[in-house]
């Protein structure tokens, strides 16, 4: 089995809050995140994408086509948007980076498939900040 990655950028502002709780609750909880008025990060996304490569190409995936999926259906509705107002598949949650990450699974794995014979999404790993990261690989969906 080969794994190939992709990293990808993006800036986006957010805020931890819990609307069932109070605002001391939330300062409390979330510190600094739960700001009124937004706080944003430069965050970083690593796809990967596990198979066997092509006999035809070489490739477990074409990295310009993984790219440009990643790009057209995540990095274009996060970049520069508040994920807690602009971003359709953030309605309703919490826009800690563990939510954001069950998403992007959830917009990107039907379609990895697509992109090679025998090719399937292994993880997607977003970090926040360069000491702060999440890893997911898809349990439980």
């Amino acid at each position: 089995m080969i794994y190939v990655s992709r990293k990808e950028h993006f800036n986006a502002a957010h805020k931890l809050y819990n609307t069932n709780w109070s605002h001391e609750r939330n300062v409390e909880v979330f510190g600094p995140c739960a700001n009124e008025n937004w706080h944003g990060h430069n965050f970083e996304l690593i796809t990967t994408v596990k198979g066997m490569p092509d006999p035809e190409t070489g490739f477990v995936v074409d990295l310009k086509q993984l790219s440009n999926l990643i790009r057209r259906d995540i990095i274009e509705k996060v970049d520069h948007k508040n994920l807690n107002l602009d971003v359709d598949f953030m309605k309703g949650k919490l826009a800690s980076c563990e939510s954001l990450i069950v998403e992007f699974w959830k917009i990107l794995a039907p379609q990895v498939g697509d992109l090679g014979k025998q090719c399937e999404l292994h993880s997607l790993k977003l970090y926040e900040t360069p000491r702060n990261f999440v890893e997911f690989f898809g349990e439980g969906l």
